[in-house]
């Protein structure tokens, strides 16, 4: 049986930015959101995603991702929502720890760097195992908290913010201005995306950055702002590097109320589907794909088989508890293979290969 229960919404989306086939969410029981399939054994854990928002693409993806490895154990599965709100995705996680009396495997997104840590101690206090991703405070470390706190996933933004921008340039043919929207200004991966471009850049006298402006990841900015390029800069704008898909899309809106979508090249990242079909019809050059549905999964299979003892943390190496994963770049060549695999139909994914894209240990400067 699968209950739909929803916890709430992020940072707000389009409609348009809907996956296709995201369920309907009802409110149920005490959580005001969780997904719940319930397995066999009395003993078999609680599975648990924490993520941000069910109405972004990225992370509704993420909860399928979960949902198909609940599906393959026979587990409960459980989704909350943080809507974007630090105390309330720390409030749900103790929330369920009480009512699993800790038998659970938690994967999580957090919602800042420090919500990270109050839930490691939460989850190492009622015995119960967690994969932690994106954000953690530096000084924070699965080591640290033996065997409970199994790993932590990121992915370096720096080499895929310079892929997209090279992606950009070729597209361009080497030379000419491009615009920059940015992510959140003190946010790691927008920090990491920049530094991508900014060492393309360097290597690409031809190109010239017009402007770089922070859009904190919203597509509204992303639109009010190139419309202002657009009347700025006008024909001297040959492309747009965007932090996020998102505010990439809402650099094509902008460019067809313009006229000119299709004609000026825009890059994104995370490889959501309206930004692979957008590659597909020639308005968008490439995004990278994070593989959030491997994320969703495989980050549960981690702390799942972490918690059945298949493995034990504390034995495992340091590259293996604090890892880079593997992105996707995708371009025109290869965007109609990656969506007919992933996104027209479920990804077939052997979870039993939890390190499979472990691709380096994280390293912090």
């Amino acid at each position: 049986m699968v209950r739909n229960i929803e916890l709430g919404l992020g940072r707000p989306l389009k409609r348009r930015q809907l996956l296709k086939g995201a369920a309907a969410i009802a409110a149920v029981g005490m959580f005001p959101a969780i997904i719940s399939r319930r397995g066999n054994a009395a003993d078999m854990p609680t599975l648990v995603n924490s993520i941000r928002s069910l109405s972004n693409p990225y992370h509704a993806t993420w909860n399928a991702g979960g949902a198909a490895f609940a599906k393959s154990v026979g587990a409960e599965y459980v989704t909350l929502v943080t809507e974007g709100n630090s105390e309330k995705g720390i409030a749900d996680i103790k929330a369920i720890l009480a009512k699993t009396g800790g038998n659970c495997a938690i994967n999580i997104d957090p919602n800042d760097a420090p919500d990270a840590r109050p839930i490691v101690e939460a989850c190492k206090e009622a015995g119960a195992y967690v994969v932690t991703q994106w954000n953690k405070p530096v000084d924070l470390h699965p080591w640290d908290y033996n065997p409970n706190y199994v790993a932590h996933i990121s992915f370096s933004g720096v080499p895929y913010g310079k892929a997209m921008a090279e992606a950009l340039f070729k597209s361009m043919g080497g030379k000419g201005g491009i615009v920059a929207l940015g992510g959140i200004e003190s946010n790691v991966p927008a920090i990491e995306r920049k530094a991508g471009l900014e060492q393309a850049l360097k290597e690409n006298p031809g190109i010239q950055l017009l402007d770089f402006q922070v859009a904190n990841w919203s597509d509204t900015e992303a639109l009010e702002k190139t419309n202002a390029w657009l009347t700025q800069f006008g024909d001297k704008i040959g492309g747009i590097w965007a932090a996020n898909d998102g505010m990439g899309l809402a650099a094509i809106e902008a460019l067809r109320a313009d006229g000119r979508a299709g004609k000026v090249p825009v890059t994104g990242i995370d490889g959501i589907k309206l930004a692979v079909e957008a590659i597909q019809k020639g308005e968008m050059a490439g995004t990278v794909a994070w593989d959030p549905f491997w994320q969703g999964g495989m980050g549960l299979a981690i702390a799942f088989d972490a918690k059945t003892g298949v493995f034990d943390p504390a034995k495992e190496s340091k590259d293996h508890r604090e890892f880079y994963g593997t992105g996707v770049v995708i371009t025109g060549e290869n965007a109609q293979a990656y969506y007919d695999t992933n996104i027209k139909s479920e990804p077939t994914l052997d979870w039993k290969d939890i390190w499979g894209r472990a691709s380096g240990q994280i390293q912090y400067n």
